[in-house]
């Protein structure tokens, strides 16, 4: 069986993309300098030219460590990646979850994405004739737990960010104990997610030349690049007071990090870091290396990794592109995150306070507050009752019907996502940004309290 050391080490492992140099070795860039990972050039073909390639970069990032995990267990057994059995797959799940000798089982919710990712690889090498069939047989799991609450009231959110996050006390009052000297960047983030509904890795990588400029707007909007989106780029939007909090961290913690860092040299001793030269009104950025190499590519293209490596120059010297730091001074990890969150919601409910928050919940509240201030703000303006809103929704859907047809489209969705963005800008500005029209807490309360499904704090 794998050790706890070789475990937590393939866990912590962030495969990013594959590189095939040609002699059976994968490489996983995730840092200014790939590490190897030593894999057959079949699995190698299955990965890079298959359903896993097709997979969202998150889905891989998490899938590729675990098939490191049990290819240990079947190389501890003497067996090859592609001699697994049924038996072999058995054995393997029972270590995992009732192993006397694992020191951490893992429960049915991780043990359902393993074995999702084990049937995806050798599914697609049974395709290929590599191994005889799908050793990975195994019945779902019925133990999955999933949580009831996937959404946070403003103030249950406004609790948990200014006590896990900022280290108030839940009274309201400075925490004179705390010592966290990340807070300005942490409540930062956090209200840029809360107000965005930005994913996990599209929020942790943004660049600086990315924000919104900050003005007298209640909503802002911005891009979400492809490279670093679940399937594809698109636009978000955030309110001021979050935007307003982000550029408090640029200037204050952040500019602090990156002065820190300039005193001691640490941008000085990255040999690997590219300089960015210009970035084109279409988003083209062009960088050159400390060694003089020049290169360029789609600003909505740069994976996270590529992100990591952008640094500009100004006129105090250099600094990350990327708009998260860590407090070195160089680009925080957005995996990092999750962690953050942990640690925030454990001081919560070390304050005795029933609150706690995951950066999906975050995103999963922004969707909630966003369809009830919508479905507000329309009643509000037109007058209508609810029956008559549902008239009325049912009767202008048949507009992008009628334009679908004009465009000669086979669906309204591509109308809807393409075509008419800009129609569904000024629809969110008309209608999030009119001052007479706040989110709803009231009725965010009211649902909490009914439904049970959306934490609240009294």
């Amino acid at each position: 069986m794998p050790t706890t050391c070789q475990r937590q080490g393939e866990q912590r492992a962030h495969v990013r993309r594959w590189r095939d140099p040609g002699d059976g070795t994968l490489q996983a860039a995730h840092a200014p300098k790939p590490s190897p990972v030593i894999l057959k050039p079949s699995v190698s073909e299955c990965l890079r030219r298959s359903a896993f390639s097709a997979k969202a970069q998150g889905t891989q990032v998490t899938y590729a460590p675990l098939y490191r995990l049990f290819f240990t267990f079947l190389w501890q057994r003497g067996l090859d990646w592609n001699e697994a059995s049924e038996d072999d797959v058995e054995d393997w799940e029972d270590w995992r979850r009732r192993g006397a000798t694992n020191p951490a089982p893992v429960d049915g919710g991780t043990w359902a994405k393993e074995q999702a990712a084990l049937k995806l690889l050798y599914g697609i090498a049974a395709k290929r004739g590599l191994v005889p069939a799908n050793p990975v047989t195994l019945a779902s799991p019925t133990d999955v737990k999933t949580s009831d609450v996937k959404w946070l009231s403003p103030r249950a959110f406004r609790l948990w960010r200014n006590v896990g996050l900022g280290g108030m006390l839940p009274s309201g009052l400075e925490d004179e104990a705390w010592r966290g000297r990340s807070a300005g960047r942490d409540m930062a983030y956090a209200d840029l997610m809360y107000s965005s509904g930005l994913r996990r890795r599209e929020g942790g990588t943004l660049l600086l030349c990315e924000l919104p400029a900050l003005g007298r707007r209640n909503y802002y909007a911005g891009r979400v690049g492809q490279g670093v989106a679940k399937r594809a780029g698109y636009t978000f939007y955030v309110g001021h007071p979050a935007l307003q909090r982000v550029e408090g961290y640029r200037m204050s913690t952040r500019a602090l990090a990156v002065a820190r860092a300039r005193r001691h040299g640490v941008y000085d001793r990255l040999p690997d870091l590219r300089i960015i030269q210009s970035v084109s009104r279409a988003g083209r950025v062009r960088w050159r290396s400390r060694d003089g190499r020049a290169g360029e590519s789609a600003l909505g293209r740069l994976t996270a990794a590529e992100r990591m490596l952008l640094f500009v120059e100004g006129e105090d010297g250099l600094e990350p592109a990327m708009l998260w730091l860590t407090e070195s001074g160089l680009p925080l990890r957005y995996t990092s995150w999750t962690k953050v969150f942990e640690r925030a919601s454990d001081r919560c409910a070390a304050a005795g306070l029933e609150v706690f928050a995951t950066p999906k919940m975050l995103r999963h509240s922004m969707a909630l507050r966003t369809l009830i201030a919508l479905h507000n703000a329309l009643d509000r303006r037109l007058g209508l009752t609810p029956a008559e809103r549902l008239h009325y929704e049912e009767v202008y859907g048949q507009v992008w019907l009628m334009v679908k047809d004009m465009l000669g489209h086979r669906s309204d969705q591509v109308t809807r996502d393409v075509y008419l963005e800009p129609v569904r800008g000024l629809q969110l500005e008309s209608l999030l940004g009119d001052d007479h029209n706040p989110v709803n807490a009231e009725k965010i309360a009211e649902l909490a309290a009914r439904t049970g499904l959306i934490l609240d704090a009294a």
